[in-house]
């Protein structure tokens, strides 16, 4: 693709491929003599998914939908509440459209998943059976990796990476900061939710700075020698921000080794920096829950059979998204309900004693550096000799030097996903 030339992948293009799947998986609905029982817990793009798909794939199977809360808010698109694009309520979804579809929600929090009882526990005493269940327990902290960080220093210092107060907190801290002041953002090692995340972040930040506070100043400490599209954002920081961001990483002493809340500073082996506003994204692991039923192994994630995700730790459990190890997919919000709509249809295959599906996955990840500036990265993944596999000559990345009418594009594409997946997921 040349720089004048539109992205290979369009909305258009992605919404077709979306709805293929989607069809290609379903197949004709079955319903069983006697309903059978899948519990799904997670309500994010993975759970929600997995639960709305299973039942139109297979609308004779009971499915419960476990939901700590009432609304959902997404870390995708996040980052234009934290920029002051969008309000927190365009990136809050309820559960009723899956309630319409026979979907049984239950709001409460799953405490473990037991596969030899084949029940999901909630922390309320009841408990829930299942013949499968499928989990997406998404994201949890290292906070142990991060000398003097932890829960408590997070609402002063904080990390934004699970949305809701979080993505507010943030947002009111840049909006008090002064003009003149610094934002430090230092983003945590690989593996982690959404790796060009941080980079819209600082983008979506900068341009926030540039219409309010144009004196002010961003610092980058990045513990990793590279990111993600890093050369696209940077590309974008010099045309729209110059002057403005300093991105220190791995060789040039961009590892956070402590953090004083108190004097706002983070301590590096050589020095020192204190932020006005700083935005701490610790390293991560599975969430809670997959700990709590033992379903990671050393690593803090959760080893699946890439066929179905079945857990190689518990039998019949099934886990998708973040929390699953799914190299070479990355975890982000859209590769979890590609891999919730394969699951549930290799789930509504297995509960009738037949052959899972074999996965084609995709995986599409925009960003903003600007409101009209946006740049994309794709892929599609196959499944072979019992691992997924990136497919030779699918998926691409936005080119370097592409013209303002590309960007533009792609920031409409952008916003176009968002509104396409959500509706998607939550109706």
């Amino acid at each position: 693709m040349n720089a004048a030339s539109e992205p290979k992948f369009t909305r258009r293009r992605f919404n077709a491929l979306l709805a293929t799947g989607a069809v290609a998986l379903a197949g004709a609905p079955y319903v069983h003599a006697a309903a059978p029982k899948v519990v799904v817990v997670g309500g994010g793009f993975g759970g929600s998914t997995a639960a709305r798909y299973l039942k139109r794939f297979d609308p004779g199977i009971d499915v419960a939908l476990v939901v700590a809360e009432r609304n959902f808010v997404t870390c995708p698109f996040s980052n234009t509440v934290i920029g002051g694009l969008n309000s927190i309520d365009h990136i809050t979804h309820g559960f009723e459209a899956l309630g319409r579809e026979g979907i049984r929600v239950v709001h409460s929090v799953a405490s473990a998943v037991d596969p030899k009882a084949r029940k999901v526990h909630l922390r309320d005493g009841a408990a829930l059976p299942f013949d499968r269940a499928i989990v997406s327990p998404g994201i949890g902290f290292r906070w142990d990796d991060m000398e003097g960080y932890g829960p408590e220093v997070s609402t002063r210092i904080p990390h934004a990476w699970k949305a809701g107060e979080q993505t507010l907190l943030l947002r009111r801290q840049l909006e008090a900061m002064p003009d003149g002041g610094v934002f430090i953002i230092s983003p945590p090692v690989n593996p982690f939710r959404c790796p060009p995340g941080p980079g819209e972040r600082i983008s979506l930040v900068a341009h926030y700075f540039r219409q309010h506070k144009p004196r002010a100043k961003i610092l980058v400490l990045d513990p990793k020698q590279k990111f993600s599209k890093q050369a696209l954002f940077e590309e974008g920081w010099a045309k729209l921000y110059p002057g403005m961001i300093e991105y220190r990483g791995l060789a040039d002493d961009g590892v956070v080794r402590r953090v004083d809340a108190k004097a706002m500073t983070l301590h590096t082996d050589f020095g020192e920096e204190r932020g006005d506003v700083i935005n701490l994204i610790p390293p991560q692991r599975a969430g809670d829950l997959a700990a709590a039923s033992r379903l990671t192994d050393e690593t803090g994630w959760c080893p699946v059979e890439q066929l179905t995700f079945e857990s190689t730790r518990a039998p019949g459990v099934h886990v998708i998204g973040d929390a699953a190890i799914a190299a070479p997919m990355p975890k982000s919000g859209f590769a979890a309900s590609t891999q919730a709509k394969v699951v549930a249809a290799s789930v509504s295959e297995l509960l009738r004693d037949r052959a899972p599906v074999e996965p084609k996955l995709v995986n599409t990840c925009y960003s903003l550096v600007a409101p009209d500036y946006g740049i994309t990265v794709a892929m599609v993944y196959g499944y072979r000799d019992g691992k997924i596999v990136e497919i030779d000559g699918s998926g691409g990345l936005s080119p370097l030097g592409a013209t303002e009418q590309v960007r533009r594009l792609e920031a409409d594409y952008a916003d176009g996903w968002y509104r396409s997946i959500s509706s998607d997921i939550w109706g």
